[in-house]
């Protein structure tokens, strides 16, 4: 198979003119002979959808094409953010493919999978990469369409979280971009009583990174705020499994706060979230028990499923803000399912509804959490190679590490849990961690204040930046 297609994080992702075509039904035979192996695989149909990136709609076609030729009936969801493909599928008893690269350049793109009880395991991607096979499928197929009908599963389950007039008297930017999940978004907004004013629609896809806050494409969000009087922006990102929240001062709510507030909101016992989380989440004292993985939402899955069978209400959220509902939940009088996959609305409408209810600007909601200050950026367009070499040399060669960090701060100690994280004297900490589907490197730091995250931050993209470029 093609160099540059892999599992990562979250998915198969690759370059899309090395998915496109051959590669895809491949890769999907391989994802239902995988599912046969493992017994019954639910109903006959496989269920489809897609983000608006320009590859998409082919590589859904090549998809679709796999699944005939496996006997089985494709059924095409449309454009659709990818926890509605997961929660209608599941609902239906079936697979799922999810077409996205979700935040990754638009020249690229990948497949993510949901058997009929959820999304896959690290255990299910190693079986895919097994059951791959030199599959000669021709051919793309057409589909059954579902469109209307799984999107109106999400915005049921959605319609009542908040109430008609709990967001009365807000205005609330949705940042449209290319997000598949705009529409809906607007749409709930609107019914829990905002005035929803829209923003920055594009009708090509464009790539929108909701934790690289750095980037041009946020620029204009003072300006609408002041122009448009907002106490809010909100959006995700291009498949609408992770949040963006900005305050009305124009700062970016992180998405690990977002999780935290979302965990609040539902009345969570355990939470469950990777490494890169703000380290002061155990300290807010909301929650039974904070559980730490990996970075990867099958990471955090798995750590939820081991935290259910003590019992109790399970939230999960990642870094990013895409939350994870282990467990019913009783919001406004309403019983949520829980659906085992990262979702963008609810963290969206929890902060916002937080907010709301207490009679709090987001800024003063946020305020109010003892999280130290912490901040993430990126560096693109560096050589995979040279990024392994860093990590690698700074875990395993202590006088490196030490050199390294010279001018930020002595260390303290080390957690390899994923990607080195040196918390240094003094409680900073700087967190490195190569992408594992594109050729990037993110620094993740925390400071005492602001001003001191926002020197660790570039202090560890420079530091790096020498190293890899």
């Amino acid at each position: 198979m093609a160099d540059t297609l892999k599992f990562g994080t979250s998915g198969l992702r690759g370059l899309a003119s090395e998915l496109e075509g051959p590669a895809a039904r491949r890769y999907t035979a391989a994802f239902l002979r995988h599912l046969r192996g493992r017994g019954p695989a639910g109903t006959r149909q496989v269920f489809i959808a897609r983000d608006y990136r320009e590859s998409s709609p082919a590589i859904a076609a090549d998809c679709a094409a796999a699944i005939r030729n496996a006997g089985l009936e494709p059924v095409d969801c449309g454009t659709l953010p990818t926890p509605a493909l997961a929660l209608h599928a599941m609902a239906m008893g079936g697979p799922s493919i999810m077409v996205t690269g979700s935040h990754i350049p638009a020249d690229r793109n990948g497949l993510k999978f949901y058997t009929p009880a959820g999304e896959i395991t690290k255990e299910d991607e190693l079986g895919i990469n097994a059951a791959l096979a030199g599959d000669e499928i021709g051919g793309r197929a057409d589909t059954r369409d579902a469109y209307a009908f799984a999107g109106d599963r999400y915005r049921q389950r959605y319609r009542h979280f908040l109430g008609s007039t709990d967001l009365k008297g807000w205005r609330v930017g949705v940042f449209e971009h290319s997000s598949v999940a705009r529409d809906l978004l607007c749409s709930l907004l609107t019914r829990a009583g905002a005035v929803v004013v829209r923003l920055g629609r594009r009708e090509s896809f464009v790539a929108v990174d909701t934790e690289a806050a750095s980037d041009a494409i946020f620029s204009p969000r003072h300006r609408w705020i002041a122009e448009h009087r907002l106490d809010a922006i909100v959006s995700t990102d291009g498949d609408g499994d992770r949040p963006l929240l900005i305050d009305g001062d124009g700062n970016f709510v992180r998405g690990d706060v977002l999780g935290l507030i979302a965990a609040q909101f539902v009345g969570a016992d355990v939470v469950v979230t990777p490494v890169t989380s703000n380290s002061a989440i155990e300290a807010v004292g909301t929650f039974r028990s904070v559980v730490r993985t990996r970075v990867g939402s099958p990471y955090v899955i798995a750590g939820m499923e081991e935290a259910a069978a003590d019992g109790g209400k399970v939230v999960g959220f990642e870094a990013n803000g895409g939350v994870l509902l282990g467990s019913e939940a009783t919001v406004n009088g309403r019983v949520l399912a829980k659906l085992l996959t990262r979702d963008a609305m609810l963290p969206i409408l929890s902060v916002l509804g937080a907010a709301a209810r207490e009679r709090l600007s987001v800024a003063a909601l946020v305020g109010r959490l003892p999280l130290r200050a912490a901040l993430s950026d990126r560096l693109t367009e560096v050589p995979t190679e040279k990024t392994a070499g860093l990590v690698a040399r700074l875990v395993d060669e202590p006088q490196f590490a030490a050199a390294y960090f010279a001018e930020a701060g002595q260390i303290a100690s080390l957690s390899t849990i994923d990607g080195p994280r040196f918390t240094l004297t003094g409680g900073d900490v700087v967190h490195y961690r190569p992408s594992g589907n594109a050729p990037e490197l993110r620094c993740y730091v925390e400071g005492a204040t602001a001003e001191r995250a926002e020197v660790l931050l570039k202090w560890g993209l420079d530091a790096a930046a020498k190293v890899v470029r």
